[in-house]
């Protein structure tokens, strides 16, 4: 019996059917959304370097559209005060008020791709344009002390030039860097970037940082930290950006309006628990007003020691047998060091000075605690000098409370650094009450100084001759 070919076929097809549904299903495992955060640091970088080919290729329109994204989602309240509370309670290190503000003046005030101004010049031979290109994939590593607002200045500094940036964070700050970087992400793909444009690994450690300075991908690394990270990176021999120590010195002459330094040093110092790397760290001031700016000083939230042998408990107890600060007392209020040595206070006292020599451990350590050494001095010009000396030539930042012209020029110019502010506290030099961008990477050691989009790229020249010359 002859069966008919379309039937034939029906059933064969229905028969393979049969089979297929037969046959254990491929499972395909839902993607994971890690928003910027892997398990290596092979792959973070490796994700790094794929999101950069992709952004490479971006209009600068884009770039400025995910540096908003960036801004707008550190700005929205509820992520703000989460990454600021964590990263006081991860740390155990500043104030969560502080937080916000610099969280927030990292949002604001970290300059985009309006930074990176292309330079042309034009003549009978033709058109040259200079503009500022990206380097790839930068390698950045994150301190403790300010964990969050160097994460999110960076990322807008380095997108905006066009990089991707890998984060190596400090060990003590990977919970809130991780959260950080998960938002960071998000948001950036919700305005249609690139995946991972930010990344880490979920482990930071020292074997990771070596892994990331090593990796041949890495074009670029950038330490914001202290002097051993920044010797790590400058002997890495790629190209490197160092942000290193400060111990920023205050000056103030006989000249200057009293009350307001006085108010004006404790709010500087006190501020975030002074582990800000500018904060005010020293004061040398000119003998015949140093005690009317410390009476002054005291009504504004400094205690006074005065008792030599209590001073010297106090360093015992902040500093380790190297004579450096204590881990456990960086950034730790005043309240809380002053309890230590069994001494209460109400939370109005900000800040615990003292009179000490100059060559005194206070005044010649970088301690970033609410402890403020004031050193008297004969006249202005041996003020300026023992700043200078105090200050170990790191050409980081200085504070003078003056009103003369020639001694302000003469400090600004003997002590060359990158950030110099005149009758104001610290965190004007960064843009807090004063004008200008800000920063959190501020590289002395290697010149750049306040970092922005264009310290993150390198000049290349586009040359076209006999033409475009209109002139």
């Amino acid at each position: 019996m002859n069966m008919d070919m379309k039937v034939i076929e029906q059933m064969v097809e229905q028969a393979l059917k049969e089979i297929a549904a037969e046959q254990p299903q491929k499972f395909t495992a839902p993607k994971v959304e890690r928003y910027g955060v892997f398990d290596t640091m092979d792959e973070a970088i490796e994700a790094a370097a794929e999101a950069q080919k992709i952004l490479l290729f971006s209009k600068i329109e884009d770039r400025q559209k995910y540096v908003d994204a960036l801004r707008a989602a550190i700005l929205k309240r509820e992520n703000l005060e989460l990454v600021s509370r964590l990263a006081v309670e991860e740390t155990e290190i500043g104030c969560y008020e502080h937080k916000l503000i610099k969280n927030r003046l990292a949002a604001t005030r970290t300059p985009g791709t309006e930074d990176l101004v292309t330079e042309a010049v034009t003549g009978d031979n033709g058109l040259t344009l200079v503009e500022y290109c990206p380097f790839g994939v930068i390698g950045a590593i994150t301190p403790t002390t300010n964990p969050t607002e160097t994460i999110i200045n960076n990322s807008i500094s380095m997108i905006a030039g066009g990089n991707t940036v890998v984060f190596s964070p400090h060990p003590r700050a990977k919970k809130v860097s991780q959260m950080l970087v998960k938002i960071l992400n998000k948001a950036l793909i919700e305005a249609g970037a690139p995946e991972n444009l930010i990344t880490m690994v979920e482990e930071p450690s020292i074997e990771n940082t070596n892994k990331m300075i090593e990796h041949p991908k890495v074009r670029v690394l950038v330490a914001t930290g202290g002097p051993a990270i920044v010797k790590k990176v400058l002997s890495s021999g790629k190209k490197a950006i160092g942000a290193g120590a400060g111990n920023p010195p205050v000056v103030v002459d006989e000249t200057a309006d009293i009350e307001k330094a006085a108010k004006d040093i404790v709010a500087g110092c006190s501020f975030d628990n002074n582990v800000p790397c500018i904060a005010e760290k020293e004061v040398f001031a000119v003998d015949q007003i140093t005690d009317y700016l410390i009476h002054y000083m005291k009504l504004n939230g400094a205690f006074q020691m005065t008792d030599p042998t209590l001073i010297e408990r106090l360093v015992t107890v902040v500093t380790n047998e190297k004579g450096g600060p204590k881990t456990s007392f960086v950034g730790k209020s005043a309240q809380y060091i002053l309890k230590q040595l069994g001494i209460l206070v109400d939370e109005s006292v900000k800040v615990i000075i003292m009179e000490v020599p100059k060559d005194h451990i206070l005044v010649q350590e970088e301690l970033m605690m609410p402890i403020l050494p004031i050193v008297r001095v004969p006249n202005v010009d041996l003020a300026i000098e023992y700043a200078h000396e105090a200050e170990h030539g790191n050409r980081h930042t200085a504070m003078m409370h003056s009103k003369n012209v020639e001694k302000l020029s003469k400090m600004a110019k003997i002590m060359e650094t990158t950030i110099f502010v005149k009758n104001a506290p610290s965190y004007a030099g960064i843009g807090v009450g004063g004008e200008g961008f800000t920063t959190f990477t501020i590289a002395g050691p290697t010149g750049e100084g306040l970092t922005s989009a264009r310290s993150f790229c390198r000049k290349r020249k586009c040359v076209m001759t006999d033409a475009f010359s209109i002139r």
